[in-house]
């Protein structure tokens, strides 16, 4: 049986390996966070340490590095508990997760730097709760998470805050009843994707939704069946993406009217998502894709599968690619960004090795190797 075993295994072929051909920092800690602004891209986190060309940094939870060399900046503002989220404006980079002081004075959970010199800025808001996600658009800045207010004002896991002044903006009114883990911006909408149940107090609005990003209004023409937990969201013209957990997990695109497009099913959880050139990019827990949408208990693939370890690219007609990196861990990939200056695909998580090679917690592909790598498979 061992015998047969052993030969069974070196006559599978195994995924080609996907080349790491873009230089990055590495972390001694989780990767939670990535945002981009000119050449610069940003990372956040609970590393205490950052590693570049041998060397290693004191990076307390926020670091950046030079897109286009890989090269670790000197910008290092330092936060006392874990960067859940990021996003950037014209103005710098706002921060939000555990934290409740950065650079030794008090910001509770919410914070504005500099893009260059990592300087904190007035903006200062008391969160009750915490955040975990964060986006920018249309003159604001958007906060999801786990909260009841903010500033003292009732505020249910939802709110937004005018850019020009930085104080919360009360005309924004949407609300959840329960954790909102992924926002997206685009056009004059909201995407909203978490736990809830409800938004706005209306039903139909399960987990997946959209507002207006004016005033929080709620988007009734996008009505999407959401399975599970949504856990990430991406949305391009192409439509609207998702990672969700559930029974295994799956990635979903929708169209702009919530209809479904095509799903990948997995067996363990979607955690992180993104788009690049009409391709969908996952990142999660899971080990295997299912080549149908059926699964059993834990998500076992129940009609065959393909092995993709934490890591896994579709095309845009739902066929997954011969993209295959594979990262370790339990946990594995926790957050995807396109670097679109560099042509660039950054992970970040749990995982400390990538294709058997160390990459303690970031990993940084080449866009053009996904490419050329990425002819369908199943």
């Amino acid at each position: 049986m061992r015998f047969l075993a052993a030969l069974f295994l070196a006559l599978t072929p195994a995924p080609p390996p996907a080349d790491i051909t873009r230089p990055a920092p590495t972390f001694n800690g989780t990767v939670h966070a990535v945002a981009y602004r000119g050449d610069t891209v940003y990372v956040g986190g609970s590393f205490t340490k950052a590693t570049w060309e041998g060397r290693t940094y004191p990076r307390q939870r926020l670091a950046a590095f030079d897109s286009r060399t890989g090269k670790l900046m000197k910008w290092a503002p330092d936060a006392d508990g874990a960067v859940r989220a990021l996003a950037t404006t014209t103005d710098g980079v706002f921060a939000a997760g555990d934290f409740h002081r950065v650079a030794g004075v008090k910001r509770d959970a919410i914070a504005h730097f500099s893009g260059v010199s990592g300087t904190l800025a007035p903006f200062s808001h008391e969160v009750d709760g915490t955040p975990y996600t964060l986006a920018a658009g249309n003159g604001r800045l958007y906060l999801g998470g786990s909260f009841s207010s903010v500033d003292g004002k009732p505020r249910r896991n939802l709110a937004a805050f005018d850019l020009k002044t930085g104080r919360i903006d009360t005309r924004w009114a949407a609300k959840a009843d329960d954790r909102v883990h992924t926002l997206a911006v685009s056009g004059q909408q909201v995407f909203l994707g978490g736990a809830f149940h409800k938004i706005n107090d209306v039903s139909s609005t399960l987990r997946l939704a959209a507002v207006s990003s004016s005033n929080g209004s709620l988007d009734r023409y996008f009505r999407p069946k959401v399975t599970a937990e949504v856990n990430a969201l991406a949305v391009d013209s192409g439509g609207v993406f998702v990672a969700t957990g559930g029974q295994g997990g799956r990635a979903v695109a929708y169209r702009l009217d919530g209809s479904l497009r095509w799903q990948r099913v997995f067996d363990g959880d979607a955690v992180a998502i993104t788009r690049h050139k009409g391709v969908t990019y996952v990142g999660g827990h899971f080990d295997k894709v299912c080549l149908t949408p059926r699964n059993g208990p834990r998500g076992t693939c129940l009609d065959g599968a393909e092995p993709r370890i934490k890591l896994a690219a579709i095309t845009g007609s739902g066929r997954l690619t011969d993209w295959a990196p594979q990262a370790n861990g339990v946990i594995g990939v926790r957050v995807l960004g396109v670097d679109s200056r560099a042509e660039a695909i950054d992970a970040g998580g749990d995982f400390t090795t990538v294709g058997g090679s160390p990459r303690p917690h970031f990993a940084r592909f080449s866009s053009e190797a996904t490419e050329t790598g990425g002819r369908p498979a199943h």
